[in-house]
């Protein structure tokens, strides 16, 4: 009798957004998070992708803690939204976040939290319920990616260190791009971040600790339009894809 009670007990779904960063390569003084687009701020279409999502928990977002663009956001004050004090690097302020889950939220360490990048507006609704469904038998956890098509080199400086030249041609069969959400258990991704962070290894996406920890995340083909904003060109091309998302009119 306990077994089938526990059974019905399902982990639960968290969405994690790090949102401390200040986006110095883009050069512009705004964050790109909160750059405008198509009429409202790039975070706007993160955050709306998971607080109106019926699978969800809640949302908890890693703010820099001086902060002056948050409240103006037309989120900033949803019920579904928790906000964490951001770190110095993207894993500082995950690794922040995940103390907020567990302390004022309540989640357990077998719930599933969805990391997913603030400058990242175009993810598409059936690439995060595609994620969400493999979930069900999965033992270490998920990323949205996608196949290189693209020739990759790899370089090399010159001696006088001013010219690029190319190394080697890599072979492509095998590569991925690695996009957000990445999945993973709440506990699993403490430790490993931990791990990482104790040994000095300043990781740039949540699998990449994971993979330090000695395991193999799955990867899950996702649309190439789940762009980051990163350069100033990449605001129009997002814009041009909410469009033909039927996102933005």
């Amino acid at each position: 009798m306990n077994h089938a009670h526990s059974s019905i007990i399902t982990p639960r779904l968290w969405a994690l957004i790090p949102a401390a960063g200040v986006g110095r390569r883009f050069g512009a003084t705004v964050p790109k998070q909160y750059l405008e687009l198509g009429g409202r701020r790039v975070i706007d279409y993160v955050l709306e992708m998971f607080i109106f999502h019926p699978k969800l928990s809640g949302c908890v977002v890693a703010l820099d803690r001086n902060d002056p663009y948050w409240n103006d956001g037309i989120y900033a004050a949803h019920p579904n939204i928790h906000r964490a004090i951001g770190g110095n690097e993207r894993c500082h302020s995950v690794n922040n976040a995940l103390a907020t889950l567990t302390n004022d939220l309540g989640a357990q360490d077998d719930d599933w939290v969805l990391v997913h990048d603030a400058a990242r507006p175009c993810l598409r609704r059936s690439d995060l319920d595609a994620l969400i469904a493999v979930l069900t038998n999965e033992p270490v956890g998920v990323l949205l990616a996608v196949p290189v098509h693209d020739t990759v080199k790899q370089s090399q400086l010159t001696e006088n260190e001013k010219i690029v030249r190319v190394a080697t041609t890599v072979a492509r069969s095998t590569l991925w791009r690695a996009y957000t959400p990445q999945v993973f258990r709440l506990g699993l991704l403490r430790q490993a971040l931990n791990q990482a962070l104790a040994n000095n290894q300043l990781v740039t996406d949540d699998a990449s600790a994971i993979e330090l920890f000695g395991l193999s995340p799955r990867l899950v083909e996702g649309h190439a339009d789940n762009i980051k904003i990163t350069r100033p060109e990449d605001l129009p091309l997002a814009q041009f894809f909410l469009i033909q998302q039927g996102r933005l009119c």
